[in-house]
Parts: C-alpha cells; structure tokens; sequence
C-alpha cells in the first residue's frame, strides 16, 4: 500500500481505525511517484455562500455564473491595483513573443508576474500577466554534477525576494535556489528517501523561509512541524510527535499539510486527519482551531484578510473557501459541472485586490476567481491537458506572486 502526498500518516494498526472512522480515504495501489491517492467526490454543495466584500471599493469585476469565464477588461486595471514592473533580475518578455491565456482572460486581474511549481515537468516558471513565459528553472548548467530537481510541488520566495523555497515533497526534500546564480545552495532531506533522523523528512510541505532565514515546514507523515536552520543537521524546533498523528495541538497533529506564517506572528496549520485548522505560535500556544465547514480534504490554509482564512478542498469536484475562526462558511466555490468544476486543487491565495489565485491540480491549470461575480478571470493552462509545450501545464502543485506580492509580502 502506497500512501501519498497531503494523505495520512498513520503507523499500520492506526491506520486501519482511522481509515474506518474518517471514512474518506483511499489509499493509491501501485501509485508512481509523484502521484496522490484518490478520493472520492464530496457531496454537492451550493456554488458559493454571499458574496465576499472587497478590500478595495469599487470593484470592476466580470459578471456572469459560477464557472463562467468573465470578459477582459480593457484599462488593465483591476479593483485599482495595476501591473508592477519587474524585479531587476527577471527579464520582461521580448517584444513579439506571445502570450498563452485562456480566452477571456484579463491580464489586468495579476499585480505582476507569477511563479508556477510545475510539478509533473520537473520545473518552476514564471509566467507575466500576459501569460508569457519569462523565466524557467533548471535550465542546462544549473544543477551540479549529480543534483536532481524532481516533482517540486511548493515554492516561495524569501522574505528578501532573494531565493526561492522549494518543497519537493514526494522527493523527501526542501530545497534553497539562489536566484542570482541560478543554483541550489542548501538543502535538506536526501532525494528519494524518506524518515524522521536528523537529515531527514517525510513528505515536506510547503516550506517557508522566515525573516531569520530559518525555514518552517509541515512534515506530514511525520505528523510535526519542524524549523530548520541551513547550517544545523537537525530541526532546530518541533511541534508534534512522529507516530501520533492525531488532532491534539501543539503536543499533536494529523498529518499537517501546510504551516503558513500569519502577519501576527503566529501560523495556519492545515491538518489533513478530521479537517483541521490551528492558530498556533512557535511557543506551543494554541489560539483556535476549526473545522472548514464541509471540506472533505483541506489544504494549505492561509489568510485571506485579518480575521478570515482561505483554504481548498483536494478532492474532485474541489472547493475554495473563506471561514472565519469559529467554522463559519463567508464564502464557497464549489462548482460541479462546466468550467469552473476543480479538480484536486491543492492552494489558494489571495491577490492585492481581493481576487483568489489558485492551482488547480489535476486540471492543469492555474486561475483567478473573482469572489464578487463569482467568474474566472483568468486562465493559464489547458483545463485536463497535460503538457510542456508553451502555454501548457503538468500538474501545477504551487505559485507564488513575483515580489513585491509574494507570500512573504503581504503577511
């Protein structure tokens, strides 16, 4: 039996018992590498709650159903936020070359540039709003005699905007690329082995590099939270006992799938095991902890705005929701039919004006949900095409905005 990524990370006897009690999860016979067990649909669920209000008045959003793909809007404006220009080291697209978007896609909906885990093509990318393709890593000499770059299924930039962090969760590694030189200047884990020893993970997710430079992830079939600092061989801090993996926090968690820093200084720990969510800090305290309302499979939890949290349901039809911290619904998309129908996707984040940007997995592609006409507004990716021909995708598994939008950013 096979267990993989974001599943449960239960030793064999606790497995069983929580496999009968959650009732769930199906675990992937003879699964590749790379690849997640399947799960079967949610129940249907109303398209969405009312609507959610903007942070920024005066919204100029497309209008039609759920699932529809709104049209352009012309001034590349949108909600007032306007396109930035690039960072010093990322080259603008040249003059000719041709974006690859969705039709009906407003470019005007992004701040800026877009990273893209590309996992299923072993890349990470930057498109523009344009949906032009300006930066892509490996390329022929970055990696060093012996290095791979497999399956990466996170990445962030660092607070500086200096490197980016990489989870390559089903390789059992989190990775550090200098964006200046073009290579891998630390990593931890060892490429395709897994445990709990110093030096070692087990399905990392979602790592993150803190202000101090240390890096924070969730190790999910570990069932911890772990810090690590580049120049230690073991984490410098953890939260959760390998083994039990249960919903007990800080002392325990089920399989944790996401540890996201909030502007407070606490974190969004996301716990796969009975649909969690925890408010923590670093010291073990506990503020709240709820249960997105009616997902099946909840994933890398963050905040939308102050006092309400985003997260997706990986599962098929997927969701995104808005909560706030006592389980309440503010706002669902949860199409089961048509365009806007997600297919396991695995992270949604919020964009400066409000919008919602998300990988939709299994769909190949990656989108921007307006809240306010409930429309996509914008597409890159062939929605169930897999490809790495130019405008196409492979099971896209994270982004992050080009600073300074990046996660890093804007908490």
């Amino acid at each position: 039996m096979t267990w993989t990524r974001r599943h449960l990370a239960l030793p064999a006897a606790a497995a069983t018992l929580f496999m009968i009690a959650l009732c769930a999860c199906t675990p992937a016979r003879s699964a590749p590498l790379g690849t997640r067990p399947t799960k079967p649909p949610s129940a249907s669920l109303p398209t969405n709650a009312s609507p959610i209000p903007r942070s920024t008045p005066g919204a100029t959003g497309s209008t039609g159903s759920p699932g529809s793909t709104g049209s352009p809007v012309a001034s590349g404006l949108h909600n007032g936020i306007a396109s930035t220009v690039n960072p010093s080291w990322l080259p603008a697209a040249a003059a000719g070359t041709i974006g690859h978007l969705a039709a009906g896609s407003n470019p005007g909906v992004l701040p800026g540039p877009i990273l893209i885990a590309d996992k299923g093509n072993n890349r990470l990318i930057i498109v523009d709003p344009a949906g032009r393709l300006i930066w892509q890593w490996p390329k022929p000499g970055d990696l060093a005699p012996g290095q791979t770059f497999l399956i990466p299924d996170d990445a962030f930039f660092s607070p500086d905007g200096k490197d980016i962090i990489v989870t390559q969760e089903d390789d059992f590694v989190v990775t550090e690329i200098d964006i200046a030189t073009r290579k891998i200047v630390w990593r931890y884990g060892h490429p395709g082995h897994h445990g709990s020893a110093p030096g070692y993970v087990w399905n990392p997710d979602d790592a993150m590099m803190l202000p101090t430079g240390n890096v924070i992830a969730a190790d999910i079939k570990n069932c911890r939270l772990i810090q690590l600092k580049p120049s230690a061989p073991a984490p410098v801090w953890v939260e959760g006992r390998v083994g039990t993996c249960q919903h007990n926090p800080s002392a325990n968690f089920g399989s944790p799938n996401g540890v996201f820093p909030l502007p407070d200084g606490h974190f969004l720990v996301t716990e796969i095991n009975n649909d969690w969510v925890d408010d923590v800090d670093l010291a073990g305290h506990v503020f709240w902890a709820a249960h997105p309302p009616k997902v099946v499979y909840p994933s890398d939890s963050n905040q939308y705005k102050p006092g309400q949290y985003l997260t997706v349901d990986y599962s098929s039809p997927g969701q995104i929701v808005i909560f706030d911290a006592t389980g309440k619904t503010l706002w669902r998309w949860a199409p089961t039919a048509g365009n806007g129908r997600l297919n396991h996707p695995s992270l949604a984040m919020a964009l400066p004006g409000g919008d919602i940007i998300l990988n939709d997995d299994r769909n190949d592609r990656v989108i921007v949900v307006d809240p306010t006409s409930n429309t996509i507004v914008w597409q890159y990716g062939h929605t169930g095409v897999a490809s790495s021909s130019a405008g196409y995708l492979n099971t896209p598994d994270g982004l992050d905005p080009v600073p300074p939008f990046s996660y890093a950013d804007a908490r």
